[in-house]
């Protein structure tokens, strides 16, 4: 395993205990590194969240997507539980950025269309996150089994590439219907999310 260089720090929050922030350091001209928010002190089989940048759901109140309910979701469970990590990838627009991820917005608008067709549209691709910082991350704080809040199969089976023992646990937050439509899309896609059509 290669040693992992990282920035760590202690993060204060409104109304209790903070996370502490570790930033890995392994690739110092990176504008956005990875990020892993530790609170308590985590062990094997702890909650663990991987959280890609969503610019639109977390600053801006958007409801046409569940990622701010999803991160918020996660540092409730994690806080309850005592102890957990949430690792915050900069991967707008799953992967493509926030550029692209605007292109597809405006896409999906004029021709009432999905994301992923809208990215196919624009000749990107549906998924270019990679989650091998996270594995970094993982393994940095010596984790070797974990409980990853995911509906994500690909999130799984990059730390089991990476030899960690992964027990899924599925992030079901209330959806709203400007996001119904996304989400089926990305079942259809196959994230691990029960239909949307009759609830």
């Amino acid at each position: 395993m290669t040693e992992q260089l990282f920035v760590e720090h202690s993060l204060n929050r409104t109304g209790g205990t903070g996370f502490r922030v570790r930033v890995l350091d392994n690739e110092p001209a990176a504008d956005n590194p990875p990020v892993a928010a530790i609170y308590g002190e985590p062990a094997d089989d702890c909650l663990v969240r991987i959280h890609s940048r969503c610019v639109y759901s977390e600053i801006l109140g958007s409801v046409d997507c569940d990622c701010h309910d999803q991160v918020q979701q996660a540092k409730e469970l994690i806080t309850a539980a005592g102890t957990g990590v949430i690792i915050y990838l900069d991967q707008e627009g799953r992967g493509a950025g926030l550029l692209a991820k605007a292109r597809g917005y405006v896409y999906s608008q004029l021709h009432q269309a999905d994301t992923f067709t809208s990215y196919r549209a624009l000749h990107l691709p549906a998924d270019s996150r990679d989650y091998a910082a996270a594995a970094d991350l993982l393994e940095s704080l010596d984790l070797t089994r974990v409980t990853l809040l995911t509906n994500n199969p690909e999130k799984v089976k990059a730390l089991e590439s990476r030899g960690i023992i992964v027990k899924r646990e599925p992030s079901i937050v209330p959806v709203s219907d400007s996001a119904r439509a996304y989400l089926e899309a990305k079942r259809e896609q196959g994230h691990l999310i029960p239909s949307l059509t009759d609830s």
